[in-house]
């Protein structure tokens, strides 16, 4: 039988080419509408593409997409709107209209095998009728704050994340918890040790290829300390690239487990007694091409910049937990058996330190925020410690605080939601109107589980979980 459809299919090392070149534009702050044009072109000139996905993050980080026929989005990218009621964390009901505008630096040509063939992706920003930026849109947020950052000091805002996903047996496992009370491991091997072949490995390569077709610059990948875990690891970029990364990270890791039949879940802690999932968050500034946190001569290789953005995280723990960590799941993670990095202190060594600082160089001298879950909204995440660390906006520690005290993050959302409500660093950052919105999505969740957390996963921790496609089991309580 004679095939009907002709839709756009790229080897992968050609998808590598084509994201990467897109990537280097981007970093290199090519002008918007220099990339407009070359990407209206290219779609243009390829009648196999039918269809642009265009996505935007809500308020609590999930990835919300939209397809729009080529032929539509190009003719019409100029009013492009949709109703940010039906959004959890947007616009109210009488105030619902809201406008997409497309970021054409962030496009990404995708995989046919594992996105559907004759499609794109490309991020998008949330504004308000009168063209003004969403407050709810972070990523919006973070955009004007690292370009505004480095339009007066020329200033760059580096970020390489850690994220950790569990892989289970079956497709839909999370929606399903509601069922089933419990998930199944793929892998019982641990740290390091995967056979080639297995479940874990194949997911784990197949899942790095798509990366590496997505421009993601690959750095190593492995299964991590708990049963059917693993991490992928991809280079440093500019925040708000590395923001779309975790996004498409966590869709493309989703997407090919559902190709093998199994579930890949970001959730912190959806197993009793092993390690949980983290998204360590490793954060640095360049001006002129000079990593700003990096002193030979400085303790631990740290110059004063990046003792002083330290001291200022540190200062801003609390308030911040629950941007870090922003589910009732999330507090199961920070628990001191499992390595929990809920001390509010800095080392070298110790990971239950909230922040560590790596063995670095002039070139990978950093800071790393360990207590950040991997189900947290990216954008808000680098915003509030960007705006911390490089503002001063928060009180902050002596080196010999950040090294010895006892304090510890809040060990239940409860704690962190009080924290946050009153917080007046929140307020500064984020505003009174999105931390108003913010605190009530979360009280929301909070109030839909049990108050004492105890050793066993609860049912409504997973079922009610910002992440997982439950819209229905939301509804029906």
């Amino acid at each position: 039988m004679v095939a009907l459809r002709n839709f756009l299919e790229f080897p992968y090392d050609k998808l590598e080419e084509m994201n990467l070149e897109t990537k280097r534009a981007r970093i290199n702050r090519q002008p918007i509408d220099e990339i407009r044009e070359e990407k209206t072109k290219f779609l243009n000139d390829h009648p196999g593409i039918k269809a642009v996905t265009v996505c935007f993050t809500d308020l609590e980080g999930r990835l919300q997409m939209l397809d729009y026929d080529k032929k539509f989005l190009i003719k019409s990218q100029d009013n492009l709107t949709f109703d940010g009621s039906s959004v959890r964390g947007f616009s109210a009901q009488h105030e619902s209209d809201l406008r997409l505008v497309i970021d054409w630096s962030a496009f990404y040509i995708l995989p046919s095998d594992v996105f559907g063939a004759g499609k794109v992706l490309v991020f998008s920003e949330v504004q308000n009728r009168d063209g003004t930026p969403y407050e709810s849109d972070m990523r919006a947020m973070l955009k004007i704050y690292t370009e505004n950052l480095y339009a007066a000091q020329g200033i760059v805002c580096h970020v390489a994340p850690e994220i950790e996903g569990f892989l289970f047996q079956g497709r839909d496992a999370e929606r399903r918890y509601a069922e089933t009370g419990s998930f199944e491991y793929v892998s019982t091997g641990g740290y390091y040790h995967c056979l080639p072949g297995d479940s874990l490995r194949t997911f784990i390569d197949t899942a790095a290829e798509v990366q590496r077709a997505m421009g993601f610059e690959n750095e190593k990948d492995h299964p991590e300390v708990a049963p059917s875990q693993f991490e992928m690891n991809f280079t440093y970029a500019d925040a708000v690239i590395t923001a779309d990364q975790v996004q498409l990270y966590k869709l493309l890791c989703r997407q090919v487990a559902a190709k093998y039949d199994m579930t890949a879940s970001f959730l912190p802690k959806p197993m009793a007694g092993v390690n949980g999932n983290g998204m360590h968050t490793n954060m640095s500034l360049s001006q002129n091409g000079k990593n700003l946190y990096w002193d030979e001569d400085g303790p631990e290789g740290l110059s004063k910049e990046g003792w002083t953005a330290i001291d200022r995280v540190l200062g801003g723990a609390l308030d911040l937990c629950l941007v870090m960590n922003p589910s009732v799941n999330a507090y199961r993670r920070l628990d001191p058996h499992y390595e929990a990095p809920n001390q509010i202190k800095t080392s070298a060594n110790d990971r239950g330190a909230m922040v560590r600082i790596p063995t670095g160089n002039a070139r990978s001298a950093r800071i790393e925020v360990r207590s950040v879950a991997p189900d947290a909204n990216p954008y808000m995440v680098f915003h509030t410690l960007f705006r911390t660390a490089v503002d001063g906006l928060a009180k902050g520690l002596t080196i010999e605080q950040m090294q010895t005290q006892k304090s510890m993050l809040p060990s239940n959302i409860y704690d962190a939601i009080a924290h946050f409500r009153k917080s007046g660093l929140v307020a500064g950052i984020l505003g009174e109107t999105v931390q108003a919105k913010y605190v009530q999505l979360k009280q929301n969740s909070a109030d839909r589980c049990a108050r004492a957390l105890g050793h066993k996963v609860k049912v409504p921790e997973i079922q009610f979980h910002h992440e997982v496609t439950n819209q229905l089991l939301w509804n029906d309580f």
